[in-house]
């Protein structure tokens, strides 16, 4: 799909939350809507700024408050969320009003759900706007049911499941942590709150999931939560590859090592690697490292294991001097190659939403370790649902031990079940495929999007 839209068809600035998670699909989404012709700015903090390089997308900065170390520099939830909604107002309202007298006036922010203060600041120059969910549609309809006061926190099935329209009966183990035990991180529970204070204001709501994936989850809760199913959010290559050259989605906050893992990944056989990542956030202990390490050591299994350079501390020192042969393990990558290359049999992952896109949508069986806050929730419908996948269990102390590890290993690997879950990760790779296609259900509502943007843009001229 060439970029060769001469016509104005409207101008988004994309507003992600600046962390990787939330980055990666709002940037694929403007690579999207550039594809179709629109013309697509992604606003991100000065923080983050400079790791955003991407085809067609104009990059421009917005302050959060710390512009020299972002959230980090802040240290502390709230105050971040406080500076960011001040600063962010005043310089996104800059930036749309910098192109209020050019020919590519801004007509619509779509805006990162978590940021809903920039649905005002649209408002406020008359243009649209439209709220960005980055989590499964089953989460979203947990998290506006209990906004619009329809459950009472703290959510305690453990005698029974909790049973809400268009979702299957959900465990006391399948519901994030923030429903569980609110005081545990309230300003986050806060913030995902916050998701839906104005979101009946906003003229579109788009959330990175797929119809066929998804649709009755969002359908159970439609009266509350309107949204268009847009995703999978992954980049043109490993889909549709309708866009030239998108391989990735052209942000990374840590330099990654691709090339020596795909040098060392062409010298496996098919389908005899796992690859081993937990997302940009989660934090192992070094109980739980080892744990994995004695599993990995004692399955004899080709490994690639992603851990990040804070977190290497907490590696044992016999696995790193010990397993050369078998394995690697390295600070950051190109998760979508990794995926790809068919070496790889396995993917041991958090159940982060944008993970478990990207398994499903690349069509690899996963191995769930959830942590905390939706992973739970996103680890149920790997293994129960869509059954791609099954879910280590924790001991009681919150722990997968290596021989649950081992065991979830060679049942994905090697075992009947393994057969069963590798015929359904290649049936959803075609769905999700088919999603975002040509005429796909995903690829239309992106369309009818566009058609208003231009319809707009049209009165207006």
């Amino acid at each position: 799909m060439q970029m060769e839209h001469k016509q104005f068809k409207g101008h988004v600035i994309l507003l992600p939350y600046p962390s990787q998670g939330h980055i990666n699909p709002l940037l694929q989404f403007a690579k999207r809507l550039a594809s179709k012709g629109v013309k697509a700015t992604l606003a991100t903090t000065h923080y983050t700024v400079n790791s955003i390089c991407a085809a067609h997308i104009r990059v421009e900065p917005i302050s959060d408050g710390f512009d020299e170390g972002g959230f980090s520099q802040a240290g502390n939830v709230d105050f971040y969320l406080k500076s960011f909604k001040e600063e962010g107002s005043r310089s996104l309202s800059q930036l749309i009003q910098k192109f209020k007298d050019s020919s590519t006036s801004v007509t619509c922010v779509v805006y990162d759900s978590f940021l809903p203060w920039a649905l005002d600041v649209a408002k406020q120059h008359g243009i649209y706007g439209a709220s960005f969910f980055t989590n499964s549609a089953a989460v979203c309809s947990i998290f506006s049911r209990i906004h619009h006061g329809r459950l009472a926190l703290p959510l305690t099935p453990e005698s029974k499941p909790l049973m809400l329209p268009g979702l299957p009966p959900l465990n006391f183990r399948d519901l994030p942590t923030f429903l569980r035990f609110p005081d545990s991180y309230p300003a986050y529970l806060a913030m995902k709150l916050s998701q839906y204070s104005n979101l009946n204001e906003a003229d579109w709501v788009f959330d990175n999931t797929f119809e066929d994936l998804e649709g009755k989850e969002a359908k159970g809760v439609s009266e509350l939560w309107q949204a268009k199913l847009i995703g999978p959010m992954v980049p043109s290559a490993y889909l549709d590859e309708r866009i030239k050259g998108d391989r990735g989605y052209g942000s990374s906050l840590w330099k990654p090592l691709s090339e020596e893992c795909m040098e060392w990944l062409e010298t496996k056989p098919s389908q005899s690697v796992v690859y081993i990542s937990f997302g940009s956030m989660v934090s192992l202990t070094e109980e739980e490292m080892e744990e994995i390490a004695r599993a990995l050591e004692e399955s004899n299994l080709h490994y690639l294991w992603i851990v990040r350079e804070t977190e290497q501390k907490k590696l044992p020192k016999w696995f790193l001097e010990s397993n050369k042969e078998k394995g690697m393990v390295v600070t950051w990558c190109n998760q979508l190659e990794m995926l790809a290359h068919p070496a790889v049999g396995c993917f041991v992952t958090h159940c982060g939403w944008n993970s478990t896109l990207e398994g499903l949508s690349l069509g690899v069986p996963m191995v769930g370790v959830p942590k905390w806050a939706d992973q739970l929730t996103d680890a149920k419908f790997v293994e129960e649902i869509w059954r791609i996948g099954v879910r280590a269990k924790e001991d009681e102390e919150g722990v997968v031990r290596r021989q649950e590890l081992i065991k979830c290993l060679k049942e994905v690997m090697e075992g009947e079940r393994g057969k069963d879950i590798k015929s359904n990760a290649n049936k959803w790779k075609e769905l999700a495929k088919k999603a975002i296609s040509e005429g796909g259900s995903s690829d239309e509502c992106i369309n009818k999007f566009v058609q208003h943007l231009m319809a707009t843009v049209e009165q207006i001229n």
